[in-house]
């Protein structure tokens, strides 16, 4: 039984890191938010020209460029940005992700470890980290990664989501449609399909 579909693209949306005061990074900005890809690296492009190192505007480039699939220069970002600063979860969570996209799941794995071991680590840091084990298929680590994540986040729909569908193919079929109706009323409503194919 094939019940995991991996659809991340909000995910990350997570991930959009901060602003700055500069004319040329603001445009960035803006013209990501509005969905402008091209145009928001066109402007991130005038901002590096003149400031190479800087961590925010190589990540958010970087995700202007995931957004366009165009995953080998998302992740020449994502390293030159975590070259200058190791310990960003938000970049670490993000490598994880385009490795994940790109069923590169050992890598991804790999980066999604580096950011559970950062002091003060956030619940997406351990989904994540199962969210590889699961695809390697590694289930035993997989559900204690999302159970952790579950502990830290009560709230954390799609940690509930991803945990039920562990269970339900490997035959915890209560247990996971619990978890299902769990992420239901947390309002991750792709469980909603899940709960009327596999629980009523």
């Amino acid at each position: 039984m094939r019940v995991i579909q991996w659809g991340f693209a909000s995910l990350i949306g997570i991930m959009f890191l901060f602003s700055c005061s500069n004319k040329e990074y603001n445009k960035g900005d803006a013209f990501f938010t509005q969905g402008a890809y091209e145009e928001a690296i066109a402007a991130y492009d005038g901002f590096l020209a003149s400031n190479p190192r800087n961590v925010k505007a190589l990540y958010n480039r970087g995700r202007a460029y995931e957004e366009l699939g165009q995953f080998e220069n998302a992740e020449r970002d994502f390293l030159n940005a975590l070259e200058q600063d190791r310990k960003n979860t938000q970049i670490l969570l993000s490598l994880s992700n385009i490795y994940q996209k790109q069923k590169r799941h050992s890598n991804a794995l790999l980066y999604a470890e580096y950011a559970v071991e950062v002091p003060g680590a956030p619940a997406m840091a351990y989904f994540m980290k199962g969210r590889a084990m699961h695809q390697l298929g590694n289930t035993n680590e997989a559900y204690k990664e999302y159970s952790t994540a579950i502990k830290m986040d009560k709230d954390f729909g799609m940690a509930y989501y991803y945990r039920g569908m562990l269970k339900l193919a490997t035959d915890r079929k209560k247990s996971g449609c619990d978890d299902l109706r769990a992420a239901l009323k947390l309002n991750y409503n792709e469980a909603n399909e899940a709960i009327n194919k596999y629980c009523n």
